[in-house]
């Protein structure tokens, strides 16, 4: 049983840094082609208040598609449901993760924000420690590179 958790969190880890670290480098890739240097300028200065209301916008907009989603799978479109939910965590993903890298040092003046970003931190810690021996964690950062 515990081969098979670890083996589900790899998957997951795996997943996680994949994504964060695509949607990250898209994110940046994106920021150049709509020319947001100066608004990433800014708001990479901006103050806490405003870094927060910058990092409560992406949750925002993904709320109405992860709606819609339930809409969906309320009227028994499975598929559908679970493609627009798909979309809705990578366009969430990529919206947090560049907000986030942009405005991090004043977001992490938030005590909660600064408690909940520790503990998420040491938790992926602890778990890469406890999947970096597996068989599939090595076989899958092989295949990643």
């Amino acid at each position: 049983m515990k081969k098979i958790l670890l083996s589900l969190l790899a998957i997951f880890l795996l997943i996680e840094e994949w994504l964060w670290d695509s949607l990250t480098a898209f994110g940046r890739s994106l920021s150049q082609w709509l020319h947001l240097k100066q608004f990433e300028q800014w708001l990479s200065q901006t103050t806490a208040t405003m870094a927060l209301v910058a990092f409560i916008i992406p949750l925002l907009i993904v709320a109405p598609v992860n709606l819609v989603a339930f809409k969906l799978l309320a009227n028994g479109l499975i598929l559908q449901s679970i493609l627009m939910e798909v979309l809705a965590k990578l366009l969430g993903t990529l919206l947090v993760a560049r907000v986030f890298a942009l405005t991090k040092p004043q977001l992490l003046t938030f005590n909660f924000l600064r408690v909940t970003y520790t503990a998420i931190t040491q938790w992926l810690q602890w778990a890469h420690r406890k999947i970096a021996e597996t068989a599939l964690y090595r076989w899958a950062k092989q295949f990643k590179s």
